[in-house]
């Protein structure tokens, strides 16, 4: 039985606050710290967005980590893949070549090469290591929730 977790979207609870993307920013540095996070460093990259909608109101736009992922079946290299029993899709940046298969072949757009030097893809890693990722802990309306399955 596949178990795992999932990120769930209510995108009428998002106001647009962007909590989420600078709560990934900051999980992501050194320093993990928010008040700390220095917003011109071209290495400080979410891995999570906010958009506007058709209605112009934001939705939040995270990686889904399909069932059957398009960027795992795209990737040349095999640095993407999925783990068949937790249901994440993560991307092995070791044996990333660059080509960006996974990027257009995303449904979300959510996968983007790296801001510094363009050569390995970022995603969301669902937060290594940690229980619940800091995009669900910063949101403060409940627009992005996570399930265990």
């Amino acid at each position: 039985m596949k178990q795992g977790r999932r990120i769930l979207i209510n995108k009428d609870l998002c106001q647009g606050c962007k909590n989420c993307q600078l709560a990934c920013m900051a999980e992501h540095t050194g320093n993990k710290s928010v008040l700390l996070l220095d917003l011109e460093n071209r290495a400080n990259q979410a891995r999570n967005f906010i958009e506007p909608g058709n209605d112009g109101k934001p939705v939040p736009i995270l990686c889904r980590h399909c069932d059957d992922p398009a960027c795992v079946t795209a990737c040349m290299s095999g640095a993407m893949t999925k783990n068949p029993y937790t249901g994440e899709v993560s991307c092995d940046i070791n044996k990333c070549a660059g080509c960006w298969m996974c990027v257009m072949s995303c449904p979300f757009g959510i996968i983007q090469p790296d801001r510094v030097n363009g050569t390995r893809a970022v995603k969301c890693d669902f937060c290594a290591g940690r229980h619940i990722p800091r995009c669900v802990e910063a949101c403060p309306t409940g627009a992005i929730t996570m399930e265990q399955r």
